[in-house]
């Protein structure tokens, strides 16, 4: 039996993967930080009863600020492979937390290619990227061999993270592949980020719950996808027989107006008659050019997207107004 070690396990990308790890037979641990509140509603169906000898889903306390902690639990673990998800990631959010968003996802990963470089036996590491290193690129579409050119405090974390990754490969020899992953949305997408924002204002709207919601610039373009299926190229990574950097990506882009279209129509809607523009949820730098070339993932991974933005916004609509509409669970 396999195992993995997923750091940033409840949020989207890592309770999906622990889905997929979990259905392949690996023993799965996840880190977690301890916290007054539990944060763990995306995993929270996957964790069995504690005395079930099939048990498979491990969680452990832990800190990405804390590398004491971050070596003994490899060294508890013997992990075969790590999903490096842990970190501060909201590109707004990083402008107002600039420092911590630095240490949580710079410095933590350095911590982290430490402790593996001095680990008693190989390990292979995934280092989820991100499209923001590329900023406001010199080429579009952007591909692996693109230059870094951030433009957030947020992308310039992801670049110099991934840029260490690059350099203890090449120094060390470790098998550490990093994936490039252009924005990619779900259910479990938190409703901080403007796609979940909108299809939840969309149900709420349609259940009559709310009348409005505030946005920024609509003319802001991304490269969205679906997240469980990026997840399968970052596993399909580390299976691999050599590191190497991957964009995953659907190689379209689209407005944020576009995104409205797909999820407020489907509601059955006119997003012009419920959407303000808010100049708050403008970014001090906007990135428009964003937009991923995945040849190299399908030709050596044999990953591609399949599922599109307008069919991405439907399901995501579909599922909130599904989540809105069940009566609420009554307490015991």
């Amino acid at each position: 039996m396999k195992s993995a070690l997923i750091t940033g396990i409840t949020g989207q990308d890592g309770s999906y993967l622990a889905e997929l790890l979990l259905g392949k037979g690996y023993a799965v641990h996840g880190l977690v930080r301890r916290a007054s509140m539990f944060n763990r509603s995306r995993i929270e169906h996957l964790r069995p009863d504690a005395t079930s000898p099939g048990r498979q889903l491990y969680l452990h306390y832990a800190d990405l600020y804390d590398a004491t902690s971050l070596r003994r639990l490899v060294g508890q673990v013997k992990p075969d492979e790590i999903y490096h998800f842990a970190g501060q990631s909201h590109v707004g959010l990083s402008y107002e937390i600039p420092e911590a968003t630095c240490q949580e996802v710079g410095m933590a990963t350095l911590s982290l290619l430490e402790i593996l470089r001095d680990h008693n036996r190989p390990v292979r590491l995934y280092y989820a990227a991100s499209s923001e290193v590329f900023g406001n690129p010199s080429q579009s579409p952007q591909n692996e061999e693109t230059p870094f050119r951030p433009v957030s405090p947020y992308g310039c974390a992801k670049a110099f993270a991934a840029q260490l990754c690059r350099t203890y490969r090449t120094a060390y020899g470790m098998f550490v592949s990093t994936g490039i992953a252009y924005n990619h949305e779900s259910p479990r997408r938190g409703e901080n980020f403007v796609t979940r924002k909108i299809t939840v204002a969309a149900a709420r709207i349609k259940l009559g719950l709310q009348k409005e919601v505030s946005l920024g610039d609509l003319e802001a373009r991304r490269d969205w996808g679906y997240a469980p299926e990026y997840v399968e190229g970052m596993w399909r990574m580390l299976q691999a027989e050599r590191p190497d950097d991957y964009v995953l990506a659907t190689n379209e882009t689209h407005s944020i107006g576009e995104f409205l279209d797909a999820a407020f129509g489907h509601a059955g809607l006119d997003w012009h008659d419920h959407v303000k523009f808010d100049p708050r949820f403008v970014r001090p730098a906007e990135v428009n050019l964003l937009c991923g070339d995945f040849r190299k993932a399908r030709e050596r991974l044999g990953w591609e997207p399949a599922t599109r933005m307008d069919a991405l916004a439907r399901l995501m609509t579909d599922a909130d107004v599904e989540a809105l509409s069940a009566p609420p669970n009554k307490v015991p």
